[in-house]
Order: structure tokens, then C-alpha cells, then sequence
């Protein structure tokens, strides 16, 4: 949908104390859209997320769902990368005609002009590289490798943050930021 999987998750997350390992912990409440094409008012999208799955109606094109995460397990970057995984099942009269899936972290990122990053409520100084998606002889034709070596040398010299120069970078690469703990700025689609 619109260049996207078609699906589209939002986690709001409110910190509300620490886990065992002293990390934050929190709660939040996660809003998903799938969107559908060729489908027919009425049609079924089941949401799955965890132990918890909500039965939707499609309309106008899209179905809607609202999950409350009492305990949710932050993403707290490098310390605890931790993923959840979202999937939307679209049903015809009981069968499934087609499924998509997400993958997502519950964090909260705030920047204060007098403090620095805060990554879930705690100070997170960001320390980091800008990375422009191309090498010689492939330009901007990466493999997967190459996106894996690229984030392995940012990690190696301790690097906790990723500025994605001038254009969108391939999405491999920023899921395997998500895993990684990497924090990400990516610009707008300039070029």
C-alpha cells in the first residue's frame, strides 16, 4: 500500500518504572492499520499480536486494531534490542486469502534541547556515523551482506546511533537496526 507492506504499527509507550536488569519498563497501547486491495467491505482481518488477537472489519479498504500492552518489554536499544511481531490475516468466508506481518519495537525517544537524547525516559547520549547506502562497482545495489558489514563496522567502533544520508535506505537495513539497538535518523527522501 502506498510503497509500504501494507501495514502500519504505532506504539505509544509510557514508562512506568524498571525491570529485573534495571532497564526501563512500561506499558503501551499499540494502534495497527493493514490496508487491502481488491477486497470487499466485510471481509475479516485478524490481528495477532502475542498471546492476543482481534477479529476486524474491513472498510473503506483498511481494517483497525487497538492493543493494550500492560507489561510491555521496551526496546531499549543497545541494552535490550527486544522485537515484538505483529501479524494481519485477511479472511474471505472463513478462508485466508492473505497474510502480512511487522515487526516493532515500544520505545520513547525524546530530544531536549538542554539535556541531550532520552531513550525511554533515561539520558542516552547518541554516538554515531552517517552512512550514505553505496560502494564502488555496485553503487547503491547492496546485498544483504553488505548492509550486515556496514553495520557491523558501525558497531565495532561504538557506535549506538545511524544518520541515513539524503535518501531511503533499503528496509533490510533498518530492520537489522532494530535488532541491533542501533537508533536511526533517517531524512526525507531528497534524492
Amino acid at each position: 500500500y502506498a510503497g509500504s507492506p501494507g501495514i502500519r504499527v504505532t506504539p505509544e509507550t509510557e514508562v512506568t518504572g524498571t525491570d529485573e536488569k534495571g532497564l526501563p519498563a512500561g506499558k503501551a497501547k499499540v494502534s495497527v492499520t493493514a490496508w487491502t486491495e481488491n477486497t470487499k467491505d466485510g471481509q475479516q482481518v485478524t490481528f495477532t499480536l502475542g498471546g492476543q488477537s482481534k477479529c476486524c472489519t474491513v472498510a473503506d479498504g483498511c481494517a483497525e486494531a487497538e492493543f493494550e500492552l500492560e507489561n510491555a518489554h521496551l526496546w531499549n536499544g543497545l541494552d535490550d534490542p527486544y522485537l515484538y511481531t505483529i501479524q494481519a490475516e485477511l479472511y474471505t468466508d472463513g478462508e485466508k486469502m492473505d497474510q502480512v506481518s511487522a515487526r516493532f519495537g515500544c520505545r520513547q525517544m525524546k530530544f531536549d534541547p538542554e539535556n541531550g537524547f532520552f531513550l525511554n525516559g533515561r539520558s542516552y547520549p547518541l554516538r554515531g556515523v552517517s552512512r550514505h547506502q553505496d560502494r564502488a562497482g555496485v553503487g547503491n545495489a547492496l546485498t544483504k551482506e553488505m548492509h550486515r558489514e556496514d553495520l557491523e563496522l558501525i558497531r565495532e567502533i561504538g557506535a549506538n546511533t545511524i544518520r541515513l544520508a539524503h535518501y531511503q535506505h533499503a528496509q533490510y537495513f533498518y530492520d537489522i537496526c532494530d535488532e541491533a539497538g542501533m537508533v536511526v535518523g533517517a531524512e526525507i527522501p531528497y534524492i
